[in-house]
């Protein structure tokens, strides 16, 4: 795995051979410390566009939260690209590269629960059931609005470190969290006594993808053509595994013995 630095040099060493003309492109960048997901996104990005042999040169532009939630609307900020995941507001207001940057893997979630509530979830075996139980999410999320809308009780909240403390000290129940991320995200809390629910997880269609500036389609056609380009050949599926394979073996399910409940996604 090549620093997202040396991404950099590489990708405008190649691409000068041949480029008359590099283009500047302003991605957004959260501002905060970076962990392997956002790594990943960064440097699948640089892959792309090399793959696409799109003469560039990628800006990360760290952005506050308040800024995030306003990124929506790319076309009134100065930057081109930022991914998340997908909505109808955020598909209205950008162009979506529909290329599920994760896989699938952002919709299926783990449930994060204080070691003391395992008990409780042994039983659970569907939506209903898990509806007596409450979850925490961020309040402008997504996966908050479908969580609900398939009758699940959740509490929002718009800070990260709150919604693990919440679940910690049993303010909330669980705490739904990526494949890709709870393992990461479990080490990084340093909260002891919370534990991924082994019996249980649940799921719905979602993706998180790239989203360009209305004013750039040229550029949303070039990341689209290059991340195509990487299925094809295979580098899109190294790249994936080099970055969670080994989180996704961790996970404690057990097949034939641990339940999926599947919700629907209105929002798609």
């Amino acid at each position: 795995m090549l620093p997202i630095k040396c991404m950099f040099v590489i990708g405008l060493l190649a691409f000068k051979a041949y480029a008359i003309e590099e283009h500047v492109i302003n991605v957004a960048q959260k501002q905060t410390i970076q962990n392997a997901r956002e790594e990943y996104l960064s440097e699948l990005l640089i892959r792309a566009l090399e793959s696409a042999q799109y003469p560039s040169i990628v800006n990360m532009v760290a952005v506050s939260l308040k800024e995030q939630r306003e990124l929506i609307e790319l076309d009134s900020t100065k930057l081109d690209v930022y991914w998340s995941m997908s909505s109808p507001q955020r598909e209205a207001s950008a162009i979506a590269i529909k290329i599920p940057l994760f896989k699938g893997y952002i919709g299926k979630r783990a449930l994060l629960t204080n070691k003391q509530n395992l008990k409780r979830f042994e039983k659970i075996k569907t939506a209903k059931q898990l509806s007596k139980m409450t979850a925490v999410q961020g309040f402008d999320w997504p996966d908050t609005k479908i969580m609900s809308s398939n009758g699940l009780a959740v509490r929002p909240s718009n800070s990260d470190l709150a919604m693990f403390t919440l679940v910690s000290r049993g303010r909330v129940d669980y705490f739904p969290r990526s494949f890709i991320e709870v393992n990461s995200e479990l080490i990084a809390s340093k909260q002891g006594n919370l534990v991924v629910v082994p019996n249980l997880y649940i799921s719905y269609p979602t993706g998180i993808y790239y989203f360009v500036t209305n004013k750039k389609p040229k550029l949303a056609s070039v990341i689209k053509q290059g991340l195509e380009t990487m299925q094809k050949n295979g580098e899109f599926d190294a790249l994936f595994n080099e970055y969670f394979a080994k989180d996704l073996n961790a996970l404690p399910y057990t097949k034939g013995k641990t339940t999926e409940i599947k919700l629907i996604n209105p929002f798609i």
